[in-house]
């Protein structure tokens, strides 16, 4: 059991467990508090030392700045309240993603002639969904969309895998994807969908200025029929290689970054 480095009542395993979520590693922890966007109750530390890391001493710092509790615990405890991610030995007790609005997002892009727009169609690996979301944080996506069932949503494996940017990015979750879609297209947004077939053109063929849509789809399935039919474009990248499938985050990062080359 862990040990509370200040006095409040002791909490089991099974009560700690329950009511908002626990966000592990060390990246993705610094990034919530660094965000500020969530409710912090307590944080897991490794056991105060005088040779402790830079990274540990700042969370360690701004944990009692902000009278976060702290407390440690051993690594087979930690485990399991992080379902075995890799949690560098720490770990933040936090309310849930805060997922914004679609208005939101829709409203940014009308503000924006540059907006990106990125729409996450049904993807179920939390790995890809983070590391999409990495990217496009370093991109400087305006929105993203991701879809309310039958999908992953930014899940504390998801902001490991982004190494906690998911924490700066605006994601809203919506009831239909198309429809938001049209949405977006009625402020100006053009919507390219990654994806095969005799319409698909070259990504590098595809004009990205002004405010473009990437879409992106499910691994495996790729784009569900009416998002599909929803895009104005659809592109594929070249694989010489005969080998017919990229990873949906090395794609999406790909198309990403044509999108920034063609606007540098």
């Amino acid at each position: 059991m862990g040990n509370y480095q200040n006095t409040r009542h002791h909490k089991g395993p099974r009560e700690l467990a329950t009511g908002g979520e626990w966000l592990y590693g060390r990246n993705p922890v610094i990034e919530a508090l660094r965000a500020g966007r969530r409710s912090f109750s307590e944080i897991i530390l490794p056991p105060a030392a005088k040779d402790e890391s830079d990274e540990i001493a700042s969370l360690r710092l701004t944990a009692q700045q902000r009278r976060i509790m702290v407390r440690t615990a051993d690594r087979d405890h930690l485990d399991r309240l992080v379902r075995g991610g890799h949690h560098q030995g720490v770990a933040i007790k936090t309310s849930g993603y805060p997922y914004v609005d679609f208005e939101d997002v829709a409203a940014d892009a009308e503000s924006d002639e540059n907006a990106i727009v990125l729409v996450l169609d049904h993807l179920e690996d939390p790995q890809n969904v983070g590391s999409i979301l990495r990217t496009a944080c370093a991109a400087g996506v305006t929105g993203v969309l991701i879809p309310e069932d039958r999908g992953v949503g930014v899940t504390p494996a998801a902001v490991r895998a982004s190494a906690g940017a998911a924490e700066h990015l605006k994601v809203a979750r919506v009831v239909n994807l198309p429809r938001a879609m049209k949405t977006l297209k009625e402020k100006g947004v053009w919507f390219t969908g990654l994806d095969w077939g005799e319409d698909a053109r070259p990504y590098t063929a595809v004009d990205f200025k002004g405010r473009a849509g990437l879409v992106v789809g499910a691994e495996g399935n790729g784009l569900s029929r009416l998002v599909r039919e929803t895009c104005d474009f659809i592109a594929e990248l070249p694989m010489p290689g005969g080998f017919e499938s990229l990873n949906a985050g090395v794609a999406a990062g790909i198309a990403l970054y044509e999108i920034l080359r063609q606007r540098a």
